[in-house]
């Protein structure tokens, strides 16, 4: 099968080198800064850019994965108070220096591993992340109040003797590393494994439906960035000889989402100059204006709010997103990377399964099995309870009583990643895409589970099963791999979900009213891949639909619900001759 290769991409290596070019600018600026600068500035500065590290911390998770937290602030001072008691109380050699590096690191990780293990549990919010954020540091707060003399309680710890570089030393070190970091950070969302950061703001159930462990992955980020964070800590507690109870509070981390927001999340480059910026801004209004400087600032945030809600990196958004959008990889097709279906049991298989709310039932008694290549229509007047049905299908806690099993294994207590990866793939009756992605990253997002991506680049290369590239081919997208998916049609928004949802190889595809919304063309399109994808690639498909004539054509048997109940299993024609059926969608019900 030949590639398809798309027009117009930017090279890799140029954005490579511009980020190279960039970076090498940034260290000389770094290393000559105290040639130029006063001590007052060369002081403000070297926290500044420590702090900017920490709004760093900030963005991958607030602007990236759509965490709004007010924790690092916590993380930070776990890092600064573990060094500083270090070196006040055992003492400052190079040894020492070098395992208060390590445990500033390591011990804000492991308090980020417990917080995103006790915060991203199945089933939680983004709000409830947010005000498991707000109560971190107030908890070490109180720890650090506690501590005594060990601690300094209220007056902090100071006096002690940190790495003997000078203040023109600390500049160079925090500049050095702010790059450093911010490098990384940047190489890191840029990537195909950056990519699902963004892909979790987006839509999280999704990525749930795609396989990706999303849960797992907040907690990875979370002890991650907790340790950049407790880094940052160490080289604050170097460089200023003091530390306070308010560098692990609740107001220094306002203040970072603050600097975040001003320079624009989402960007890594925005919330560094929104750290600087506003720290520098404010070190100086505070001496020239003591009474006035943070309504001045206060005036600032709220102007900036207005007219650049996206902050100042909102005015080189465009460009960004022009120059991202017109890259495009190479479209391959790849073999199976699932192994083969040995079992013979019924790939599905549903025992008197049940669904209530409350003392309403919903689903009363369903059984049914589907075997491999069978294409089952599901159909029923609304509120028969198709969709419902559907979801207890793809989540082991909807169901009140029954059993759903596939291949023999029961679902029960198995969340939807979990389910996705036994082969079952979920296409939702609203088109469920990435909107801030384009439809190659789209496609990549559904691959993730078998094509493990790259942390540091996007590959110029994308795998797919060709029963994938056939259902881009038919659709047309296969020439609009690096189009934005917010600029498609509803129509090209349904293929690419289909397309989606066959890339995850799996072996019974659930389709609920896949041509809500299409063209008579489009209708046509899609009952012809579902076709080949259940008689060629013996793939087991369940199409919940409404209208009879479409399932008339392409069913292998269709199954009727009604009022929560299966009334009826059968082939097509016996089905669609049913005088309860008719009764049905003539609105009479049944007895």
């Amino acid at each position: 099968m030949p590639d398809l290769t798309l027009t117009n991409t930017v090279p890799q290596s140029r954005r490579v080198k511009l980020l190279a070019i960039l970076a090498v600018a940034a260290v000389a600026l770094v290393i000559v800064g105290p040639l130029f600068l006063d001590r007052f500035a060369l002081n403000v500065l070297t926290r500044s850019m420590i702090f900017a590290i920490l709004a760093i911390t900030v963005d991958l998770l607030w602007g990236y994965t759509g965490i709004l937290t007010f924790g690092q602030a916590a993380f930070f001072g776990a890092g600064a108070y573990v060094t500083a008691m270090l070196l006040t109380h055992v003492g400052s050699n190079p040894a020492l220096l070098a395992l208060g590096l390590v445990l500033s690191i390591v011990v804000p990780m492991l308090i980020g591993g417990a917080v995103g293990w006790l915060t991203f549990y199945p089933g939680s919010s983004d709000f409830y992340a947010t005000i498991i954020s707000l109560v971190v540091p107030i908890v070490i707060t109180q720890l650090i109040y506690s501590g005594g003399t060990w601690t300094g309680s209220s007056s902090g710890l100071v006096g002690y003797w940190g790495i003997n570089l000078g203040l023109d030393g600390y500049f160079r070190l925090a500049g050095l590393s702010l790059v450093a970091i911010a490098v990384a950070a940047l190489v890191f969302v840029r990537s195909d494994a950056g990519r699902i950061l963004t892909a979790i703001r987006n839509n999280e159930m999704r990525c749930a439906y795609l396989g990706i462990n999303t849960n797992r992955i907040k907690i990875l980020l979370t002890a991650i960035l907790g340790g950049v964070a407790g880094f940052a800590g160490y080289l604050y507690a170097n460089a200023s000889g003091v530390v306070a109870p308010e560098n692990a509070g609740f107001i220094f981390g306002t203040e970072l989402v603050v600097w975040t927001a001003l320079g624009g999340r989402g960007t890594i480059v925005g919330p560094v100059v929104g750290a600087i910026g506003i720290g520098y801004l404010s070190a100086q209004l505070s001496g020239d204006l003591p009474f006035l400087w943070q309504l001045l600032i206060g005036t600032l945030f709220v102007v900036m709010i207005i007219f650049l809600p996206n902050g100042l990196a909102a005015l080189a958004t465009g460009f960004r997103e022009r120059a991202r959008a017109g890259t495009a990889p190479r479209l391959v097709a790849e073999a199976p990377a699932r192994p083969h279906r040995e079992s013979d049991a019924p790939l599905l298989d549903i025992r008197n399964l049940e669904k209530s709310y409350g003392s309403q039932k919903v689903l009363e008694d369903i059984t049914l099995s589907v075997q491999p290549g069978e294409l089952v229509s599901l159909v029923g007047p609304n509120g028969a309870g198709k969709t419902t049905l559907m979801r207890c299908m793809t989540d082991g806690a909807a169901a009140s009583g029954g059993i759903v099993r596939i291949n023999g294994e029961s679902i029960a207590g198995m969340v939807p990643n979990q389910i996705v990866a036994r082969g079952i793939g979920r296409k939702f009756q609203v088109a469920s895409v990435f909107e801030s992605l384009t439809v190659a990253e789209c496609l990549r997002m559904a691959r993730t589970t078998l094509d493990a991506p790259s942390i540091v680049k996007t590959s110029d290369v994308l795998g797919l099963p060709q029963t994938a590239i056939d259902i881009l081919r038919l659709s047309g997208l296969d020439q609009m791999l690096g189009t934005s998916v917010s600029l498609l049609s509803h129509g090209q928004k349904q293929s690419l979900e289909l397309v989606m949802v066959v890339s995850l190889e799996p072996e019974l595809i659930l389709l609920d009213e896949p041509t809500a919304g299409l063209t008579k063309t489009e209708r046509t399109t899609i009952g012809e891949v579902l076709k080949t994808l259940t008689a060629e690639c013996g793939i087991a498909a369940i199409l919940v639909e409404h209208d009879l004539d479409f399932v008339r054509d392409i069913s292998s048997r269709i199954v009727v619900l009604h009022q929560g109940r299966l009334v009826l299993d059968g082939t097509v024609e016996d089905v669609v001759n049913d005088d309860i059926v008719k009764k049905i969608y003539s609105g009479g019900g049944h007895e």
